[in-house]
């Protein structure tokens, strides 16, 4: 969990500053868009359910409409929130992976071999769209069965805790591909790794999962969250690194 304070220290050198400003300016355009929109219109759906109407001011009907509403929110909270991760990061991929390399090159002691150009960018944005639109069918397999699961009586009260753990999951994966995708894995290969050393990846995940939900921490988590993943990849997931196969989190 200490890899995001090391992101946060890490984004602030001087020589890392510039490859920051473009991913926070996408994750801030895009949270602070959808967000207004998409989450007002969910709230005002919410509130104008007429099945319940139909009951008048029974109170054991007021309760289960109150509970409800909460469950339903708070899965659909969380699943637009990793959709709109997802989007940011799928905007800002070629922008993140270039914030990874130089991360790890400050961290390793690697000299760049080249300043970053616009043709760098464009030659990078189909193999991490191809990585981004991997997570993205990943998400929606996985939100499927979690949907199901809010709506089965009793088992739902337990639904936002499993897709806030699914949710720690993703963010393990989407941020960990960078430096993975650096090194040219795929997204296959970073889902192997990752279950290799599950512990480590559930812990970076929950805490860049529990800043995300603070607001205005929100909006700046992305690129702090990929120096972050870097770190943490350099220190304990490189597959050259010879204390990678060690678990050494607990």
């Amino acid at each position: 969990m200490r890899y995001l304070g090391k992101g946060w220290e890490l984004v602030r050198k001087p020589g890392l500053r510039r490859f920051v400003l473009v991913p926070l300016l996408i994750n801030i355009v895009v949270f602070a868009t959808l967000g207004w929109l998409l989450f007002g219109a969910l709230f005002n759906w919410m509130e104008s359910w007429a099945f319940f109407e139909r009951f008048g001011e029974v109170w054991l009907v007021e309760k289960l409409q109150q509970i409800l509403q909460f469950v339903v929110g708070a899965i659909l909270s969380v699943v637009l929130f990793y959709a709109f991760t997802l989007l940011a990061n799928i905007i800002g991929a070629p922008f993140n992976s270039l914030l990874s390399e130089r991360v790890e090159q400050h961290l390793t002691g690697n000299s760049p071999s080249s300043d970053p150009t616009f043709t760098y960018l464009v030659k990078s944005i189909p193999t991490t769209l191809r990585s981004e639109l991997s997570k993205l069918i990943y998400l929606a397999l996985w939100s499927i069965p979690l949907l199901i699961i809010s709506f089965i009586p009793v088992i739902n009260i337990g639904a936002p805790f499993l897709i806030f753990a699914f949710g720690a999951w993703m963010f393990a994966l989407e941020y960990i591909d960078y430096p993975m995708g650096n090194h040219g894995h795929f997204f296959k290969q970073v889902k192997i790794r990752l279950r290799e050393r599950r512990s480590t990846a559930l812990g970076f995940g929950t805490i860049v999962a529990l800043f995300s939900m603070i607001p205005i921490v929100n909006l700046v988590i992305m690129p702090i969250a990929v120096a972050g993943a870097t770190a943490l990849y350099v220190d304990r997931l490189s597959i050259d690194h010879p204390h990678s196969n060690k678990d050494t989190t607990r």
